[in-house]
């Protein structure tokens, strides 16, 4: 019988940021678990006596949030909540020498490539035979699937090869093992990520291999829906969306950030694509999988984007008319090659530009929507909510994109899918009834 004092502590692990860093998270609440660790995500108990902080250093309001967050362990750790605060994730890796010395309260700083060091200092062995399996924080039935690390990009505003380091694929291999293990625990839906996910396969098969690796995956017995996100206009292979047209548990939907729509402003940016080698990727893309789901993601503010280049950009997602669409407004990032520039946009006028370019995305969507009604749709469910099950499309994916709603009088299970029609619509909702 095991007593008191050999009991191993409660670690809390709080992540922030995207979902490439929940995947670290859960990586490490694995290895953990397999070390005997009692281990939370997020927990909203104050009962873990070490906290495991991941954080963003993305952009200034993610610092922020990240700083924010250790600061108010920290406070719990001085009142003695907690015994031991440690700290990492890519604003840790980025300015760990200058948060040690501003915050010397929290225990161990770590960089996004030190998992062994802090299990390490956790006491714990990292376990190789863990290595493609994944404790899930999201819900059981989908999953983030990391197939790269890194970035070799030459973007001028981005931090993350600074932070992520370059570009490292994962083996097809080890990808398809950990697909399989995900879908004997009920994951059905896979959703693929990378800074790039377009680059992948260069390095270890020297050549552009996500159409072999998604063929390989959609092979995989109990995966039903393999959704694309992050993916780069320039280079983009095309062979992907044959793979994406010919096998249905392909999702036709792709995330591909565009950042602007002036062609000036994209050479400032350092994109290697003009505007017009854009639209006439986006047109085949739409030509070679019809009906595809196109989500983009814009920056307003970059230095040197005059009202002239603003408005290439607005003409552009006018003329484009994604089907879903985010703005992040431009932030100053010591050591890249944008911090060179005089940060010469207001803050005022990136606010005013954002709000500007999602007034005219609401338009869209809801145009779009709109044309849904009478519809019938397959919806994965994710959860109840008030009066409601809430569930996505294959043209949605989890947090970011719209959202189906049922009354609750109906019922179904959560992670199953159903068939449902569309009997209302909103800006970025649909309200449905289940086909029988």
């Amino acid at each position: 019988m095991k007593t008191k004092g050999t009991r191993k502590s409660k670690v809390n692990i709080v992540t922030l940021g995207c979902s490439k860093n929940l995947v670290d998270s859960e990586v490490l609440y694995t290895q953990l678990k397999g070390n005997g660790y009692r281990v939370a995500h997020e927990s909203k108990k104050d009962d873990a006596q070490i906290v495991v902080i991941n954080t963003c250093g993305f952009i200034d309001g993610a610092k922020e949030e990240s700083i924010d967050t250790i600061l108010r362990y920290v406070e719990a750790k001085e009142a003695g909540v907690v015994d031991k605060v440690y700290v990492t994730g890519c604003l840790s890796h980025r300015y760990k020498d200058e948060l040690s010395v501003e915050i010397p309260t929290v225990d161990a700083w770590f960089g996004t490539n030190e998992l062994p060091r802090l299990l390490k200092t956790l006491k714990a062995d990292y376990k190789h035979e863990l290595v493609g399996e994944r404790l899930l924080t999201t819900p059981t039935h989908y999953a983030y699937l990391k197939i790269a690390e890194g970035c070799d990009r030459p973007c001028s505003f981005c931090a993350i090869p600074l932070m992520r380091g370059g570009h490292v694929s994962r083996s097809i291999d080890e990808l398809i093992t950990e697909a399989k293990s995900l879908a004997r625990r009920g994951t059905k839906e896979l959703i693929l990520i990378a800074q790039d996910l377009t680059y992948y396969g260069l390095d270890l098969y020297k050549k552009r291999n996500l159409a072999d690796l998604l063929s390989r995956l959609s092979d995989v017995e109990g995966i039903d829906w393999i959704r694309l996100q992050y993916a780069y206009p320039s280079g983009f292979p095309l062979d992907v969306l044959d793979v994406m047209r010919e096998r249905p548990n392909i999702c036709n939907y792709l995330d591909m950030p565009l950042q602007a729509g002036s062609t000036e402003l994209l050479k400032v940016m350092r994109r290697g694509i003009t505007r017009e080698k854009t639209e006439d990727l986006i047109h085949t893309i739409r030509e070679k999988v019809p009906g595809i789901s196109l989500r983009t993601t814009l920056i307003v503010g970059h230095p040197g984007e005059t009202e002239d280049f603003f408005d290439e950009t607005y003409e552009f997602v006018e003329k484009m008319r994604f089907d879903r669409l985010g703005v992040f407004q431009y932030s100053h990032e010591e050591n890249t090659h944008s911090h060179s520039f005089v940060d010469d946009v207001p803050t005022e006028v990136k606010q005013e530009r954002a709000d500007t370019i999602m007034e005219l995305q609401q338009g869209i969507s809801q145009e779009l929507n709109q044309q849904k009604l009478g519809q019938t749709y397959r919806v994965l469910f994710d959860r109840k909510e008030g009066g409601y099950f809430i569930g996505r499309t294959e043209a949605d994916s989890p947090e970011v994109d719209n959202e189906v709603l049922i009354p609750a009088t109906s019922y179904v299970r959560i992670g199953d899918f159903a068939q449902v029609k569309i009997t209302s619509a909103e800006e970025f909702d649909l309200y449905g009834e289940l086909v029988s």
